[in-house]
């Protein structure tokens, strides 16, 4: 039995089917403790015998299979992570081994493993030799089955492996129920190469090794069912290969009717197909017909709805008498979102109002109230007199309501409940944990560390054993992590168990501010620095509380508490940390609290007194982005990411250009000397743009919004990369920070603008949607400049960063909530610089139709440079229609009442760049 476990213990595998094959099932009952054993024994192996654990395992593997009786036990060894850390099974010794065993346990075997969902795809090989050796049914697993389809795309020639698959029968169907579709039937660029997978099921069903019937019902159901758009993309390419028949397509008529009502664009496409010959041949009924249309012409998707209208008037041109049924329908689409649409719509009603009767036309003409004012005109040619419309109520601009910022839940009362709280983030670090949780959670370390540290120390070390930092590895190691990333609050609860040096903490600390300077490591520097602090002084000078801990959710501090805070440390004799009291002044709020400016000036502690000046600063202490000099370096695009024209820009200040050149010098000087190396590139003036980051752009820290909680043009102004990346380089969640951004205090200035007008023109639907969300918070608010943003977004699209498609569909979701003044307010300073460009760009007919929709909605008036030139250029195109549509729409304006705001907005904060500048909606 030693021998056994020597070999094991040495990772030789090769040598262990030899030495478990002449044990009797007694023995090798016996060696299973051994085993376990030596697998716990493994598990606590240092990191630095990777190499010798990995060859252990592979061993162990093998030999704890091989012992193993029951077919539960040996199917959960075979499939233990530790044992084969990620790696294929040995499948060909492990067969070997099990060869000998009684079918029955084989098939047995071989179905559990195949349930496994986590490793069934990998263990496909052992899983076929078992069933093989068993004889027993295919397992129908989805892992098993991805595993079949990933074994025949690898062994060649595909459709000379299907033909001789027995399995191929059995395994066809089944590809059909997966939840997901099998990688490999998604590897083509072609639907029309014979070398994969959709061509391929077609020639077997011509040649009759599955079913024909069987792969056309399967693919109907699952794209009826939906689901991704790669999955559908291969049954829909199946489908096209098959060539349904003529009875095929009338046997699933209920089907394509779903589709094309509810299934995703390519899907309901060729099902609006499949139905148009369905219904010139007379096998669609006219009811149904009409029932299906109402859902498919109020699709978002132009060319389906206008390949609708042109299947209704081909339907209409074939039966006369369909009118009376169908063209209610179709003047339901007078209300359509598009005017285009609706002129379609209205051509083809006109043409087949003849054959209706009075009543049919008088409802044909009151659903005709519902058309835009720019085809009223041509629906009283067509209808005569339509019935009058009634008085207009004053508009109303729907905004969402203001966000108040809640106060901060208190740090855990009870050490349990701070345990489970540092449980949860150290789970969740992956996923960002909420800011406010990472604060409570760190000040509520510092308390119980301050009352009793061995209690604290104790109880984590009995909730993270499992943590890397409790296990053996040396304390070399455990620094030099520690010293990369402090892990969200896991320093400190190594600190406190003692499992990270001093030195380390110290030495780490002191390197913060000297790293690369983009926004991800300038953010993450304060942040960790702050953590890398508190690590080091609960086991060297133990603080009470933490001050900067925010009262409020955006991540700001009431200056009240923090005056009270620094009071009870003067009562304790406690000195401040720096980097916390540092992190407390940027969150602190500025928003005139004379009661706490008087207290902190009693108090006459050296930090009350920079607190007191720093509340009654007229400039502020930090003109990090404010550079006066016309020069920046250059960011995607040849454009500056922070200011205008190339060059950051700040707000006009009096004096004289050489005055304000020295006076921030002189607050550069005042950052560098009296805030901690960590805050100091957030002073620098010579902020790169983005250049040099390796950071992926959509990366994300929800404590980044709390480090200047009070300053967020400023913040914007390190963030814009990420957000303009989005646009320019098609990335995806780097505007995941405009919405915070927008419910923060301090001046929205230009580099939020910039930053908003970036995020509007998203490659990514839900960036986009971030954007909108954070355009209506800060209309709420009345801290929207709309006029600044349209300039921004016109200089964008000039550019090539922004692409007019994309404002355009952010202009509409945002003007769909209501807010049509707001995007007007936008849009109308946007487009006399397009317009101007005279460069046809996509989309921008669909821009042009937002802005009328937006004119006729809130009654706007007013010109606009080079619109009427626009209009009158003549043709049918989308851009002339458009423009003439929001030229008659700003001559009409008196229609409506002025745009009227449901309340009074606030005017806005001061910022701490520029305290002198207010917002003004």
């Amino acid at each position: 039995m030693s021998e056994l476990l020597d070999a094991v213990r040495a990772g030789r595998a090769q040598d262990v089917p030899g030495l478990v094959e002449p044990l009797s099932p007694a023995d090798r009952k016996a060696a299973l403790p051994e085993l376990k054993a030596l697998r716990q024994e493994m598990r606590g192996w240092p990191w630095g015998q990777w190499r010798e654990r990995g060859k252990a395992g592979y061993a162990l593997l093998l030999a704890g299979a091989g012992c193993h009786t029951g077919a539960a036990a040996a199917a959960a060894w075979i499939g233990a992570g530790d044992l084969r850390a990620g790696r294929r099974l040995p499948h060909r010794e492990l067969l070997e081994l099990l060869s000998g065993r009684d079918p029955a346990w084989l098939g047995d075997v071989a179905h559990r493993l195949a349930g496994r969902p986590s490793t069934s795809r990998l263990d496909y090989e052992l899983i076929a030799g078992l069933v093989g050796l068993a004889g027993c049914p295919a397992p129908t697993a989805d892992g098993f089955v991805h595993g079949w389809a990933e074994a025949a795309q690898s062994s060649g020639g595909l459709l000379a492996v299907l033909r001789a698959d027995p399995l191929v029968r059995i395994m066809v169907p089944l590809l059909f129920d997966t939840a997901e579709l099998p990688s490999p039937l998604a590897w083509y660029g072609n639907a029309e190469d014979p070398r994969h997978w959709p061509s391929v099921l077609a020639v077997l069903a011509e040649e009759g090794v599955v079913e024909r019937s069987l792969l056309v019902d399967c693919a109907v159901a699952r794209l009826l069912r939906g689901g991704a758009p790669g999955d559908l993309g291969f049954f829909l390419n199946l489908l096209r290969r098959l060539t349904p028949t003529a009875d095929e397509e009338r046997e699933h008529l209920a089907d394509w009717m779903g589709m094309a009502a509810d299934g995703p664009p390519a899907v309901a496409g060729y099902a609006q197909d499949v139905l148009g010959r369905l219904a010139l041949s007379g096998d669609l009924p006219t009811r149904s017909l009409a029932d299906m249309s109402g859902s498919v012409l109020f699709r978002r998707e132009k060319k389906l709805v206008g390949a609708h209208l042109v299947l209704l008037g081909k339907v209409l041109r074939a039966d006369g008498g369909a009118a009376d049924e169908l063209l209610p329908v179709v003047a339901e689409v007078f209300g359509h979102e598009d005017t285009a649409v609706q002129e379609r719509a209205l051509k083809l009603v006109a043409r087949h109002l003849a054959a209706v009767d009075t009543a049919r036309r008088a409802e044909l003409a009151a659903a005709a109230a519902s058309l835009s004012p720019v085809h009223r005109a041509r629906a009283v040619e067509v209808f005569g007199a339509l019935p009058s419309e009634p008085d207009p109520v004053p508009y109303e601009e729907i905004l969402p309501v203001v966000p108040r910022s809640p106060r901060s839940a208190p740090a855990p009362a009870t050490l349990a409940e701070l345990v489970e709280e540092v449980v949860v983030l150290v789970a969740s670090q992956g996923d960002g944990p909420d800011a406010t949780v990472f604060e409570r959670t760190l000040d509520g370390l510092v308390r119980h560390a301050y009352r009793d540290r061995a209690a604290v120390a104790g109880a984590l070390r009995d909730a993270l054993a499992h943590r890397w930092w409790l296990d053996d590895a040396s304390p070399r190691d455990r620094d030099l992590w520690f010293s990369r990333s402090p892990y969200g609050v896991e320093v400190v609860a190594a600190s406190l168990c003692e499992r990270v040096s001093l030195r380390a903490l110290r030495d780490t600390g002191a390197r913060a501010a000297v790293r690369q300077s983009c926004a991800h490591t300038v953010l993450d520097g304060v942040v960790e620095a702050r953590l890398w602090e508190v690590a080091f002084l609960v086991r060297t000078r133990p603080l009470p509380f933490l001050l900067a801990t925010p009262t409020r959710e955006t991540g700001a501090l009431d200056a009240d508490v923090l005056v009270e805070r620094l009071s009870e440390y003067q009562r304790l004799c406690a000195t401040p940390a720096p980097v916390d009291f540092a992190q407390a002044l940027l969150r602190v709020r500025r928003d005139g609290h004379p009661e706490a400016l008087r207290a902190a000036v009693a108090l006459g502690t050296p930090e009350a007194e920079r607190l007191a000046a720093w509340l009654t600063a007229d400039r502020t202490a930090l003109p990090a982005l404010g550079v006066t000099e016309e020069r920046g370096r250059r960011g995607t695009g040849g454009r500056d990411a922070g200011g205008q024209n190339g060059a950051f820009r700040r707000w006009p200040a009096s004096g004289s250009r050489t005055a304000r050149r020295l006076a921030a010098a002189m607050e550069r000087l005042v950052v560098r000397s009296e805030f901690p190396p960590a805050f100091r590139r957030l002073a620098s003036p010579e902020r790169p743009a983005g250049a040099g980051c390796y950071h992926w752009g959509g990366e994300r820290n929800d404590n980044w919004p709390a480090v200047l909680p009070e300053d967020r043009d400023t913040l914007a102004g390190w963030l814009l990369p990420m957000v303009a990346a989005c646009a320019e380089a098609d990335q995806r969640g780097g505007a995941w920070w405009l919405p915070p951004l927008a419910e923060s205090d301090g001046l929205a200035g230009p580099r939020l603008h910039r930053a908003l007008a970036y995020g509007l023109g998203a490659r990514h639907p839900r960036d986009r949607l971030s954007s909108v969300d954070a355009l209506l918070v800060l209309a709420a608010r009345g801290d929207l400049d709309g006029p600044l943003l349209g300039r921004e977004l016109a200089t964008l699209v000039m550019s090539g960063a922004v692409k007019v498609n994309r404002l355009a569909d952010a202009a509409r979701t945002a003007a769909a909530t209501g807010a049509y003044a707001t995007v007007w307010s936008v849009l109308g300073a946007a487009l006399p610089g397009l317009l101007a460009s005279g460069a046809t760009r996509s989309g921008f007919g669909e821009l042009l139709s937002v802005a009328a929709e937006c004119v006729e909605r809130c009654g706007a008036r007013g010109t606009i440079p080079g619109l009427a030139e626009s209009a009158g250029r003549g043709g049918g195109s989308r851009v002339v229609a458009q423009a003439a549509r929001l030229l008659a729409a700003l001559r009409q304006g008196s229609d409506h009442s002025a745009p009227h705001m449901a309340e009074d907005r606030p005017k806005g904060n001061r910022s701490i760049l520029n305290p002198s500048v207010t917002n003004r909606s």
